[in-house]
């Protein structure tokens, strides 16, 4: 291979990084990272009605800005004219309104305050009801347009966030002309799109999210969404029959924003993707193995051979597609609505004081605050961990709920709160962080326990993202909850990494993805072991927390 370098754009809930890749290798030349303005000001936002909002301009400037350092800290113009192809990943499902041109409508003065012309944020779960009458009129159906998607749809996926727009704000449902996912939208905006009908649907959002399905023909007819709500009407007429695998390109760089990065026209861009769905392919994912992505939520992946799954379908997950991981291969997908940000819940809740005393006191220097905040947040958690990893576990410790954010999977339910049991006079800040950590392991465990159920094996784990590098003690009480060794990889950046490695595939630097991945894979740092003593007790404790989940879903 001529030495060539691809660029992966990863966009996560708070900010987009870019990495440049020799594609021999995998090497990381360089990397950048853009935290969204608009977002951290937390505007567009109110986390009271679970309202989370992201403005396009967040996205497109934090494209430029990534994409432009990461060449700079090259160090090397010869670089930026070897850059083969760029693909992008994004969260998901997060939709968003766009006219007839493919622009979206926040980008017009019109709609510029808009938050329901804004992209919707997967957690973004004001369309609960919507999610509901999904699931309430699909029975009514032959086919079952729910049993690739685990029979339950969704408040944080396309439709329903789709109907509750159309519903809730009437001059975007005058000026919508079709409904597009993030990580479909940035590809034709690199490639120059100018028709929305031209966008290049990835078939890991149309699949997962979108109800599409090679089975039906596409999407379900537009009979199914006029009769659930007449707002509906014709728009499937104005969506998408066809969809890619992130192995293709979606076209190549635009003049214009060829000039704006310095790169060159001839620059593939790659259909995209889902951040967790490149992210196992960053992390090297293997038939079977559950590769958890982990950070404020948890996406987990796995794959399997057609002939090995047949007709088997999985309840309760976050749908099972062909070729949306790895083309050729089933992709199935599951979840927690609420991981890291389970943490960053009871982080913020133990800083009140910080924030709202000292914070306001005029007897406290602003250097002094400065630093007695960044002590906070560097060192809270680890100390938390620290303390609870030397705790005794025992049948009677405190015992929380993980769906501080709702349920994803198993069986989606975002109407249902988090809880924490067992509390005394002597429970303190350690145990309760100690029996959230639990919670989150518990929730991990629930999933892999719906596929073996259902007939898919979990092999093992491997644990990709911020919070698996960065906390060895939550990463121990998993192996121990779940009973199975947990890998971890390498790699700082498995998303960017896994765009990267389809970037190379798109380009034709490599005939199949699995061989990117082998090639510029980074290997795994650690395994985690399950120790004996500890998956017993675990194994009691779990029992424990079932029956707690079941008597809050009875609520």
């Amino acid at each position: 291979m001529n030495k060539a370098y691809v660029i992966g754009l990863d966009y996560g809930s708070d900010s987009v990084r870019s990495v440049l890749v020799d594609a021999e290798n995998g090497e990381e030349i360089s990397s950048a990272v853009f935290y969204y303005p608009r977002w951290n000001s937390g505007q567009y936002c109110d986390p009271l009605t679970n309202q989370f909002r992201q403005h396009p301009l967040d996205y497109i400037e934090g494209l430029e800005s990534t994409i432009k350092a990461c060449l700079e800290k090259a160090g090397n113009p010869d670089i930026a004219k070897a850059v083969k192809a760029i693909s992008v990943d994004s969260t998901g499902s997060t939709p968003v309104a766009v006219d007839e041109s493919g622009v979206p409508l926040a980008l017009s003065e019109r709609f510029a305050e808009n938050p329901n012309a804004m992209f919707v944020l997967w957690k973004d779960h004001t369309a609960v009801k919507e999610a509901q009458e999904i699931n309430d009129h699909a029975k009514k159906y032959e086919p079952d347009y729910l049993k690739y998607v685990g029979g339950i749809y969704s408040s944080e996926w396309f439709w329903a966030k789709l109907l509750h727009v159309l519903r809730d704000d009437q001059d975007v449902r005058n000026a919508l002309y079709t409904w597009v996912e993030h990580c479909d939208y940035i590809p034709f905006l690199l490639t120059g799109g100018t028709r929305a009908q031209d966008i290049k649907r990835s078939v890991c959002a149309a699949g997962h999210k979108s109800l599409w399905s090679a089975d039906f023909g596409g999407l379900p007819p537009n009979q199914f969404f006029a009769e659930l709500d007449p707002v509906l009407d014709g728009l499937v007429d104005r969506l998408f029959t066809d969809t890619y695998t992130s192995a293709e390109s979606a076209g190549t760089l635009s003049e214009e924003w060829a000039n704006r990065l310095g790169l060159s026209t001839e620059v593939v861009v790659g259909v995209g993707a889902f951040d967790c769905h490149m992210g196992a392919v960053g992390g090297q994912i293997e038939p079977y193995y559950l590769s958890k992505v982990m950070g404020t939520s948890t996406c987990d992946m796995l794959v399997a051979p057609h002939d090995e799954v047949g007709d088997t379908l999985v309840r309760g997950i976050c749908g099972q597609v062909d070729g949306s991981i790895i083309p050729g291969m089933i992709g199935m997908e599951a979840g927690q609505s609420a991981f890291g940000d389970a943490y960053a819940w009871f982080k913020q809740v133990l800083v009140w004081p910080i924030t709202n005393l000292i914070g306001e006191s005029d007897d406290i220097s602003a250097a002094d605050k400065a630093k007695i905040t960044n002590l906070i947040d560097t060192q809270l958690i680890p100390e938390l961990s620290k303390k609870a990893e030397a705790l005794p576990v025992t049948e009677s410790s405190e015992l929380a709920i993980d769906w501080f954010n709702g349920r994803r999977t198993p069986d989606a339910d975002q109407t249902l709160k988090g809880a924490l049991s067992g509390l005394h006079l002597g429970t303190d800040a350690v145990r309760i962080f100690r029996s959230i950590v639990e919670a989150t392991c518990f929730g991990a465990k629930s999933i892999a326990d719906r596929f073996v159920e259902q007939g898919i094996p979990v092999k093992g784990l491997i644990g990709l993202g911020g919070v698996a590098k960065k906390s060895a003690y939550i990463m121990q009480t998993m192996a121990d909850v779940m009973n199975m060794p947990i890998r971890i990889h390498k790699s700082e950046q498995t998303c960017a990494l896994g765009a990267a490695m389809f970037a190379a595939t798109a380009a034709g630097l490599y005939p199949k993805v699995e061989d990117a991945m082998k090639a510029m894979g980074q290997g795994f740092e650690k395994t985690y072991e399950p120790r004996a003593e500890m998956v017993a007790i675990y194994a009691k404790r779990y029992e424990q927390y079932k029956k707690l989940g079941a008597f809050i879903e009875q609520k």
